[in-house]
């Protein structure tokens, strides 16, 4: 029979031990935090400076000046754009806040045609590695792919985040994509390709995938991503959701959708915070912008002027907060 000395003491020992498992488990989990990194990424399809729109009003020079002031109000830490031209390139990096890019001419693989370019911020990310290739049987060289009716590019980083603490330091992939807007085999063989470049790039560190896929949630080329086991939709994963519109608005304030063809896929094992299609547009003058109207239910200095409500793209911007 023990003694009570002796119950006494192992007791203490007992109660020892938990404290110690307690605080090696507290540990861990404030160690796991420190090192999660949260993120605000994002896609942006700009729309390719053309002649016709700006015939219709929609001018990049306009366009331009919005879609940077939007991105620098949002402060993405990292986000894919499509139908980037090259004098397009240079306008964003003249209004954009502390950004550079990587991406290529789809074209010629050097200024020529769209770029699908990766913005990211240049003191907070380090480019470790980048590359890119064609979305057609011949992915090394510029040429299209099956039945588009355009070459078709992806570009790809490899990033790391800056931190003071090694163990802070998280390296992610961020693959950026234009799927074909008319080939349906190339839009199906161009998605089995991207997912086997991921699975050969990545090696399973965490991986983001943006673009205008020209497929909508409901498409089953959509499917091969999610069905891959290797990326999940962030609308579908995320815990709050600030989407009123689809993704796509031909320029047209007034258009409704629920489709959804630009996305943001992320690993499986990423958290989603939250993700928003978020639908801001500008106003210019017309015609009529001189008859302004006095505000009858507000104070006398407010007037209101006949204006002409306007997208800064024909896409709405894709913007999503991430644990990785």
């Amino acid at each position: 029979m023990l003694s009570a000395k002796s119950t006494l003491k192992t007791t203490q020992h007992k109660y020892c031990k938990m404290k110690k498992l307690l605080f090696i488990a507290l540990f861990s989990i404030l160690a796991l935090t420190a090192m999660a990194q949260e993120m605000l990424v994002g896609s942006y399809n700009i729309r390719y400076k053309n002649r016709n729109d700006s015939l219709n009003g929609n001018v990049w020079t306009k366009r331009c000046q919005v879609i940077c002031d939007q991105v620098n109000f949002m402060n993405p830490l990292i986000f894919g754009t499509q139908e980037v031209l090259y004098c397009q390139l240079q306008d964003l990096l003249k209004g954009l806040d502390g950004y550079d890019y990587i991406g290529i001419g789809r074209d010629d693989g050097e200024r020529g045609g769209e770029h699908e370019a990766i913005f990211y911020k240049k003191d907070q990310l380090k480019l470790l590695d980048s590359g890119n290739f064609w979305l057609s049987e011949t992915p090394e060289k510029p040429g299209l792919g099956w039945d588009a009716a355009c070459i078709r590019i992806c570009t790809w980083g490899k990033f790391q985040v800056n931190a003071k603490n090694k163990k802070d330091r998280t390296t992610f992939y961020f693959f950026n994509l234009h799927m074909d807007h008319v080939g349906v085999v190339a839009r199906r063989e161009a998605a089995k390709l991207v997912v086997a470049r991921i699975q050969e790039i990545a090696q399973g560190a965490p991986v983001i995938l943006t673009g205008d896929f020209n497929v909508d949630q409901t498409n089953e080329i959509y499917n091969i991503f999610t069905d891959s086991g290797l990326l999940k939709d962030s609308y579908e994963a995320a815990r709050i959701r600030f989407a009123e519109n689809g993704t796509f608005n031909a320029f047209k304030t007034e258009y409704f959708t629920t489709s959804r063809i630009d996305h943001v896929f992320v690993s499986p094992s990423t958290k989603v915070e939250a993700y928003g299609v978020f639908t801001n547009s500008y106003w210019t003058e017309n015609e009529t912008s001189a008859a302004a109207e006095q505000a009858s239910d507000a104070p006398q200095e407010i007037w209101f002027s006949n204006t002409t409500r306007r997208n800064p793209s024909d896409h709405y911007p894709v913007f999503v907060r991430i644990i990785m």
